[in-house]
Parts: C-alpha cells; sequence; structure tokens
C-alpha cells in the first residue's frame, strides 16, 4: 500500500512542478510500483528526456533501500524533486536501515551473479548521487540534468 502527497496537477508554465513523495512497505510489489510512481511524476512535469535512466535509477535505489536498508515492518521514502534552476530532476530514497552504500569495486562484481550492480548503474547514469544522513537511516540520492551530459 503506497501514499502520494502533492498530486495537484499544476500549469508548470505559471508554477514550477511540485516536489511528489510516495512511501512504500517493504514488499515486492514496491519497486515496480515506485517505478510507475516515477514516469507518471516525469509526464505530468514533462520531463522526457532522461526518463529511461530516471526510472531505471529509481528502480535501483528502491530495490537497494528494500534489500539493504528496510528492517522488517518498515518501508522507505521515494521523493522526486524537480530542479528549476536547470529543469532536472533530483531522485532522493529515505529508509532506516543503517550503513553506507558504496559502489563495488569492479572485482567485487562477478559474473553471472545478479547484485550488486545497482550504483554502479546509478554512478553512470545519474550526473551527481551520494548518501546523507538520517535519523534512523540514510538517504540514497542522485541528481539529473536536463537534456545532455
Amino acid at each position: 500500500m503506497a501514499t502520494e502527497c502533492d498530486s495537484r496537477h499544476v500549469n508548470i508554465e505559471t508554477q514550477p512542478p511540485s516536489p511528489r513523495e510516495r512511501f512504500y512497505r517493504r514488499e515486492r510489489q514496491s519497486v515496480p510500483a515506485a517505478r510507475a510512481f516515477t514516469r507518471d511524476a516525469l509526464a505530468d512535469w514533462g520531463a522526457w528526456e532522461r526518463a529511461y535512466d530516471i526510472v531505471l535509477c529509481v528502480s535501483e535505489l528502491a530495490t537497494n533501500a528494500l534489500v539493504h536498508g528496510v528492517p522488517p515492518g518498515r518501508g522507505f521514502l521515494l521523493r522526486l524533486l524537480p530542479m528549476p534552476y536547470d529543469a532536472g530532476v533530483r531522485v532522493e530514497v529515505h529508509d532506516s536501515g543503517g550503513g553506507v552504500p558504496a559502489v563495488p569495486l569492479s572485482q567485487q562484481v562477478r559474473e553471472p551473479d545478479e547484485g550488486g550492480r545497482g550504483l554502479l548503474l546509478v554512478s553512470e547514469l545519474a550526473d551527481k548521487w551520494g548518501v546523507g544522513e538520517r535519523a534512523p537511516g540514510k538517504i540514497v540520492w542522485c541528481e539529473f540534468s536536463a537534456g545532455c551530459r
């Protein structure tokens, strides 16, 4: 079950788009739901230029939150923020787990394992990414400028 804040449609010609956020419980369907929520927000904002990269990074960060950052009985918050100064998008995933995520070294990613590549993808696709503090837990974020990198 997800809850959404501020889903109002706005005229972006007179008012900048509002941030969007949704809370997801620790359950399998949360990742595809986060992708759909992101696609809808980007469509409402008219932010199509890097939509594929943004949705893929949301999928990876949501998966990481569920696998590594969300204790049983908890969830994660996905926040999407339009960046009016460059028409880009900032993605934040808030969870209550400990630890600091890091991009694995190339020798740590073994074939044919399916895991271990999420932050590697985020670091390649996003213009910036990082980890911020939160009590309890952390915020893993990434930013995308509009247009080409």
